[in-house]
């Protein structure tokens, strides 16, 4: 399984301006050497090319500022105006650049269909949206990922198909053995998933033994967990078709029980734990004394939960129905909360990145407006666009050991998106998600994977640009 995949990562989550030495790339994005804009014999280094915006969104600032390309990777940040020497220029003027967004957890598969149709359909649609980096969840899908041959199904997929880099979660269910989990890791999964309750098809629930057992192999792998945090036991018969009878079914107290659930289990076994998605903002302070005790544990949500409050949707359609369900428009307020300011007495950040929350066919599928609407809500409330980015690149990247995804930075990955944060679009009626017919604010332009452009009709695009990222193990 070692095979030249294309723009590949590493383990790691530190963020070095190289590669180690034993990574290699495969013949689409070969690496050379990065920072310098000139060579060793003093001849000025001409890139392979440079995008200017006059609102560039880098760890620092968000500001005019040119970046230089070579070799697939970020090779200078610089001076708007500065003259750097470039096979292609490109000037995106007041329209933004940003680093392309890292989705978490994302399914690519809806029931019935073949799985590299899942993934030339979900990367497409993600690259449209300004993602380049799908950490794809291990269910549902056919297979799911919870075995080395299920693990070679999905690599073949994805990179003959792929318009967007693609890294894999492997699964844990009750049958999981020590030696699948290691062979899956050894063979590039960045992390593992589980599930407390039967919502994930093909990833049975764990119970506290089998949840404590894995966690302490996983942690012995040093990468994180995901964790779908509703306790089976609490979740009650859905009666009706409505998404009401779905929020009677499911109530927060499941999240409650099985957050309780997970962090004793990753406090007796020190495992990185990362809840997708987090929904009940009243278990905020749940989390926050976890962290407060030392317990690794990180959580994300999704636009939909931030956007669409129970009380303001149609309750019989299917598009708006999910797992855990939308909740009240109070909750939604304190989930803002718990995004923007932490939970209170504690005052540090509670909910760390935003994710798609990507299920087609089994719950909401509105990867290409996972940006959009999230910037409609979030610049209402005083966002910026530095905000923004570090909720939906530089911190997914960094819990899931991405080294080099997530930053407008040196070293970095060319994997960059043109963003238009005062356009308004309007959501086709033919949509069929959660958003259609809706106004939002903000508008993808350009995606970049490794410095090359991914087409703006990519859902037509037959030549992928993307591929499978392999993390190498230790």
């Amino acid at each position: 399984m070692s095979g030249t995949w294309p723009a590949p990562c590493w383990r790691g989550a530190g963020h070095p301006a190289t590669p180690p030495p034993d990574v290699h790339a495969g013949p689409r994005h070969r690496r050379g050497r990065l920072s310098a804009t000139t060579t060793q014999g003093g001849q000025v280094r001409q890139y392979d090319l440079v995008i200017r915006s006059r609102r560039a969104v880098t760890p620092t600032s968000v500001g005019p500022a040119a970046v230089a390309v070579a070799d697939g990777r970020i090779a200078a940040v610089a001076d708007y105006f500065d003259d750097l020497p470039s096979r292609k220029e490109v000037d995106l003027g007041e329209t933004a650049l940003l680093p392309g967004m890292v989705d978490v957890d994302a399914a690519v598969q809806a029931p019935g269909q073949l799985l590299s149709q899942g993934y030339a359909r979900t990367t497409r649609a993600a690259a449209a949206g300004g993602i380049t980096t799908l950490v794809v969840a291990p269910a549902p899908a056919q297979p799911a990922i919870t075995s080395t041959e299920a693990l070679r199904a999905h690599l073949h997929a994805s990179a003959s198909n792929s318009a967007t880099h693609v890294a894999f979660l492997g699964g844990i269910t009750p049958r999981s053995s020590s030696a699948e989990l290691a062979d899956l890791r050894a063979n590039g999964v960045v992390g593992f998933a589980c599930s407390l309750s039967d919502e994930l098809m093909g990833l049975p629930a764990l119970d506290d033994i089998h949840l404590s057992k894995s966690m302490a192999e996983v942690a012995a792998m040093d990468v994180p967990i995901v964790v779908h945090a509703e306790d089976a036991n609490e979740l009650g018969t859905v009666v009706g078709p409505g998404n009401s009878a779905l929020l009677a079914a499911r109530p927060p107290r499941a999240e409650r029980r099985g957050l309780e659930r997970v962090l004793a289990a990753a406090r007796s076994s020190g495992a990185r734990v990362h809840i997708s998605p987090f929904v009940a903002a009243e278990c905020a302070a749940i989390l926050a004394a976890a962290r407060d005790i030392g317990i690794p544990v990180s959580a994300q949500t999704c636009p939909h939960y931030l956007c669409l409050p129970a009380e303001h949707v149609p309750d019989t359609d299917p598009s708006y129905r999910c797992r855990p369900p939308l909740r009240s428009d109070a909750n939604r307020q304190a989930l803002w909360n718990a995004l923007l300011h932490g939970a209170e007495s504690f005052g540090d950040v509670i909910v760390d990145s935003v994710g798609s929350g990507n299920r087609p066919g089994t719950g909401i599928s509105a990867i290409r407006w996972t940006l959009p609407a999230l910037w409609t809500a979030a610049q209402k409330r005083g966002c910026g666009l530095a905000e923004l980015t570090q909720w939906t690149a530089q911190r997914p990247a960094e819990l899931m050991g991405l080294a080099t995804k997530g930053r407008i930075q040196v070293g970095y990955d060319a994997d960059l998106v043109a963003f238009e944060p005062d356009t308004f679009q309007r959501v086709p009626a033919s949509d069929g998600g959660p958003y259609r017919g809706r106004r939002l604010q903000g508008r993808v332009t350009g995606t970049w994977l490794c410095g090359i452009p991914v087409p703006s009709d990519a859902d037509n695009d037959p030549s992928p640009r993307g591929g499978p990222l392999l993390s190498a193990y230790r």
